[in-house]
């Protein structure tokens, strides 16, 4: 088996994210929720590149770094090319949840390089970086308006991590100790040499990270050379930024004729219903949310005090009841924790919280009763939305891992699941972030292309 790249996403809507970005550059690749057994790996063949859809967004720093250090050890063991940790083009994270600095910590202890590759900006998803800022569009993917992140009415009114910093150096400061460097916009239009050049002197001056500004997809092409040129250094490069990181190598790899661009998708039909399953409070998604009730899905809305344990068993119940009705009248369904940052939920769910990781437990009641519910009526086509509970999600259903079926949005793609003993097993699903779509988004999924 011969790995070209291997990356850990820190939440499993953002890891098939990777996903895309890497099939659809022509590398035959499989996204794992767990560290793979040699017996799971070896279902599949010819891989190029492997991933693991992990939890880490949600994560205080102990616990990541126990899932982090025998996760890329596992990668290191694959002797890849280049190991990636994709975290949201959003640059979620904080000192207490999702830190990157953590991150880079366990991949310096494991792969012992002397600095760190850093690119958040991706063009192909509305997220820009200009001069260390980073910007975002409302809605990856959408022709929303654009905002400097700490201005961006969704990701400055964050529940977990609310961005209040768009200067990428200076928010990872607050998790990092290490002096950061930057290849700007003006750089980046500079010979590949110049910016080798200057890459190199920021090293000799004990630079631990640099970041790459990138506006324009054009860029990509010479950062993924930039990170070629480093990789060339090193029995392994490890870096951190999101899929833009896999789109830049694409592209790179293209240019070069190593790998050759998946043009040839599955046609993929429409379905007369499917379910929805959303852990996000992003407005985006509520606004998905109600567009789609409005339009004839019918929603089921996850009471807080689901988190009380003496009510979880019933409410999950009820949950599954309601779905497998509404499936069998050939009616689609959403299952949902919140819908947007206005919800009277959220506030609720605080009181109900018994100290343990709320997107843990919103994760298993979505997952089981959407399991009970496909036990009794079978059907082809999933949705998963929320980057925090995702993951959880997934592994309620008995996902073990999945692989890209066909390209449908930018940034989530659908996907065949693999799970053994699971209704799930070889239904076609999608896993999109909470910042990802336009209001029809869950339409779209349900019609096909």
């Amino acid at each position: 088996m011969n790995i070209q790249i291997a990356f850990y996403g820190d939440d499993f809507t953002g890891s098939t994210d990777a996903l895309e970005s890497l099939s659809r550059a022509g590398l035959k690749t499989v996204l794992f929720l767990d560290i793979p057994t040699p017996e799971l790996l070896g279902q599949f063949e010819d891989l190029d590149a492997i991933g693991i859809a992990g939890l880490t967004r949600a994560m205080p720093p102990k616990e990541m770094e126990d899932e982090l250090l025998p996760a890329f050890q596992a990668f290191k063991n694959l002797t890849p090319k280049y190991v990636h940790y994709k975290v949201c083009s959003t640059f979620d994270s904080s000192v207490e949840i999702g830190n990157l600095g953590t991150a880079i910590n366990c991949g310096n202890k494991v792969f012992g390089q002397n600095v760190v590759p850093i690119l958040v900006a991706a063009p192909h998803l509305g997220r820009y970086s200009a001069f260390g800022n980073l910007y975002a569009r409302m809605g990856a993917g959408s022709k929303g308006d654009i905002y400097r992140l700490d201005r961006h009415p969704s990701m400055s009114n964050h529940p977990t991590t609310p961005a209040d910093e768009s200067d990428l150096k200076l928010h990872l400061s607050k998790q990092y100790s290490g002096k950061s460097g930057l290849i700007d916009l003006v750089d980046i239009e500079g010979e590949i040499d110049e910016i080798s050049h200057k890459i190199d002197q920021m090293i000799s001056e004990d630079t631990k990270v640099i970041f790459f500004d990138a506006m324009y997809e054009n860029q990509l092409s010479k950062i993924g050379e930039s990170f070629e040129r480093l990789a060339s250094k090193t029995k392994t490069l490890f870096s951190l930024g999101s899929s833009g990181i896999a789109k830049a190598l694409g592209n790179f790899w293209a240019q070069q004729g190593t790998f050759k661009e998946q043009k040839n998708w599955k046609n993929i039909k429409p379905e007369k219903a499917i379910i929805v399953l959303s852990g996000s409070c992003s407005p985006i998604t509520g606004e998905q949310i109600t567009w789609a009730v409005e339009n004839g899905f019918y929603e089921i809305a996850v009471d807080s005090d689901v988190l009380d344990q003496e009510k979880t068993a019933s409410r999950i119940s009820d949950y599954t009841n309601k779905m497998v009705d509404s499936l069998l009248k050939g009616r689609s369904v959403i299952l949902h924790t919140c819908k947007g940052p206005n919800d009277p939920r959220l506030a609720k769910t605080k009181a109900y919280s018994s100290g343990e990781n709320i997107a843990s437990q919103f994760g298993k009641v979505l997952g089981l009763a959407a399991r009970k519910a496909l036990e009794k009526v079978p059907i082809t086509r999933l949705v998963i939305a929320g980057g925090d509970t995702s993951g959880y999600v997934a592994k309620n259903l008995g996902i073990e891992a999945v692989e890209m079926i066909a390209p449908i949005y930018p940034g989530a793609p659908l996907c065949v699941a693999y799970a053994r003993n699971s209704p799930v097993d070889k239904m076609q699903i999608n896993l999109k972030g909470g910042q990802v779509g336009d209001e029809t988004y869950f339409e779209l999924l349900r019609q096909g292309n």
